[in-house]
């Protein structure tokens, strides 16, 4: 996944580590063959509709040599039957605009674009002013 979004990637005791540490309600499903093919992470979020639980996909990632192959579809297809198991009424995630293939991809599933919504991100300086506004 570093990789594809052209990051450094940590080293593996570093990821391992990063693993065994993720916070409670952080949860990760494996698409895997002989090798690891791809992962869904997800979040339950409350509350939503109903004041229902539901699920934040954070990240889906299928490598390059198994998009296609249908591993994606399975992550998001046990993603689905887990939130239903748990009660849950939705499952919410943010995609690239420009990544057609991918909009493309989730349309199929039948997911429903939110134009009502707008993504944001504090990271950086902005993070670090907003968090010492108040002092």
């Amino acid at each position: 996944m570093q990789r594809h979004y052209h990051v450094p990637c940590p080293s593996f005791e570093t990821i391992i580590a990063d693993l065994a540490g993720l916070p409670a309600g952080v949860e990760i499903l494996v698409a895997e063959t002989d090798t690891i093919v791809g992962f869904a992470i997800f979040s339950t979020i409350y509350p939503g509709p109903g004041l229902r639980g539901g699920f934040f996909l954070k990240e889906l990632f299928v490598s390059e040599a198994s998009r296609g192959s249908g591993a994606g579809r399975l992550l998001m297809q046990a993603l689905a039957r887990t939130a239903l198991e748990r009660g849950h009424g939705r499952v919410d995630w943010t995609a690239d605009r420009e990544n057609q293939r991918l909009l493309t991809f989730y349309d199929s599933l039948g997911g429903i674009r939110q134009s009502e919504k707008q993504f944001f991100r504090l990271t950086g300086e902005a993070l670090a002013y907003l968090a010492k506004a108040g002092d």
